[in-house]
């Protein structure tokens, strides 16, 4: 039976300065916490015996078996699933990401966390391995959002620093996403680079736009059309994205150029 101090301690981490104080996070599901578990220590899980005789050793600090309801009294969900697992965060560096070798993406202010987790599954899709985000971006490890990731936070490193200063730092094509630009699909596009996406109602500050060099424009169809006024940041990430790596079909992964 889980004590109401541990279900107390797991739902705190609903709140982003508990998941900053204690530098955790939760994760929910058999797939999830299955992608999850090679790559993040595992602080504690709680687990039914089914899920569990199908894992083999787990390495969690700290494993209990559920018990009757102790699933649905712990979880975050609406709908409880065969494992729970607290997981510490990683400290990841904004210096790795080097967008002189390969694509990285850049997140100006994008605030909806399932914005946040779907753009991050389809870094993890397209090869892109890190995503750097400004301070104001939704917090990759709420727990909406790792769920919204379905594992690809295993794959992708999401930081988080002062926009700005690191395109600043970096010498190296700065793509942006427009309502106004270069049309995506007559524009060469670089293997490597940074490529910045903005806010879901502001698009990219004034600030970070300044300083990005190549504006580009997803063009509707047909072009006399009157539709839609703009699209969803994740889908214009994944047309985007898209369009990079086919221009590259075969020689995608910048990282292993001489």
């Amino acid at each position: 039976m889980v004590s109401k101090a541990k279900i107390k301690w797991i739902h705190s981490l609903e709140m982003k300065k508990y998941r900053d104080k204690y530098r955790l996070f939760v994760a929910e599901g058999p797939k999830l916490v299955s992608e999850l578990i090679g790559v993040f220590a595992c602080e504690w899980m709680l687990a039914e015996t089914s899920w569990m005789a199908t894992q083999g050793d787990l390495p969690a600090k700290e494993l209990v078996v559920a018990e009757d309801d102790d699933l649905r009294k712990v979880s975050l969900l609406k709908s409880p699933q065969q494992v729970l697992a607290v997981f510490q965060r990683p400290d990841y560096a904004a210096a790795e990401a080097d967008p002189a070798k390969e694509l990285i993406l850049a997140l100006d202010g994008v605030q909806d966390p399932g914005n946040l987790g779907t753009i991050v599954r389809l870094a993890d899709w397209f090869g892109i391995e890190h995503v750097v985000c400004s301070p104001d971006t939704a917090d990759v490890f709420s727990p909406k959002t790792v769920q919204a990731t379905m594992g690809a936070l295993a794959r992708v490193k999401v930081h988080y620093t002062v926009l700005e200063d690191y395109l600043k730092s970096r010498e190296a094509p700065l793509y942006g996403a427009f309502l106004t630009g270069d049309n995506l699909y007559e524009k060469p596009l670089s293997a490597a680079g940074v490529l910045v996406m903005g806010n879901e109602g502001n698009g990219i500050r004034p600030a970070v736009e300044a300083l990005i060099g190549e504006r580009l424009y997803i063009p509707p169809f047909p072009a006399f059309r009157a539709g839609s006024e703009s699209l969803n940041v994740a889908v214009a990430t994944a047309i985007i994205c898209a369009e990079f790596r086919r221009q590259h079909t075969g020689n995608n992964d910048a990282r292993h150029k001489d």
